[in-house]
């Protein structure tokens, strides 16, 4: 009687935890596991997010400035970078010491598999500049992880256009396209 109640907690544990093993198509990196429907049904809502004002975002030179959620790219994951609104709308105090712009920061690891979801999940009022992230190459990569990380921000350019978001290439000295 006691072995069966010692492997109690040990069974419900693995029952709500589930599986963790990620089926082939997820972890390629693309939306292969979403199906058409899911796939339309993102895209409608990330319509709700208006489209780029390119006036805006070019002028940004620095990512620390950048107030649109950005992506950095690493070989077995993406970090996506959001900067939730202000909630307080008057000028007094931002920035400052009582509302600092790094208590809004979040920094999420995410898999290029969950990534729909992820920038689906962004509140409306974290994209100032309209439906456009700015993506990066993770910094001091080795030589031999190059290609992985390269094909993982190809693989995440392509998902996020086939949502519907613009994508913003940052150069590392710099913005613009590479």
């Amino acid at each position: 009687m006691k072995p069966a109640i010692l492997l109690l907690p040990t069974l419900l544990l693995s029952a709500l935890t589930g599986c963790t093993n990620v089926s082939a198509g997820a972890a390629s990196g693309g939306f292969m596991s979403m199906s058409p429907a899911q796939l339309n049904e993102v895209r409608q809502e990330m319509d709700h997010i208006p489209p780029p004002s390119k006036t805006r975002y070019l002028a940004v030179k620095s990512l620390t400035s950048w107030e649109n959620p950005y992506l950095t790219i690493q070989g077995r994951m993406v970090t996506l970078h959001v900067t939730l609104a202000d909630a307080n709308t008057s000028d007094l105090g931002q920035g400052g010491l009582l509302r600092p712009v790094g208590a809004r920061r979040q920094d999420l690891n995410v898999r290029t598999s969950d990534l729909a979801a992820a920038m689906n999940a962004i509140p409306q009022t974290a994209w100032p500049y309209g439906r456009v992230v700015a993506i990066e190459e993770a910094h001091d990569i080795p030589p031999s992880a190059r290609p992985e990380v390269r094909r993982n921000m190809e693989t995440a350019i392509k998902n996020l256009s086939d949502i519907g978001v613009v994508v913003y290439e940052w150069q590392e000295g710099g913005a613009g396209l590479k």
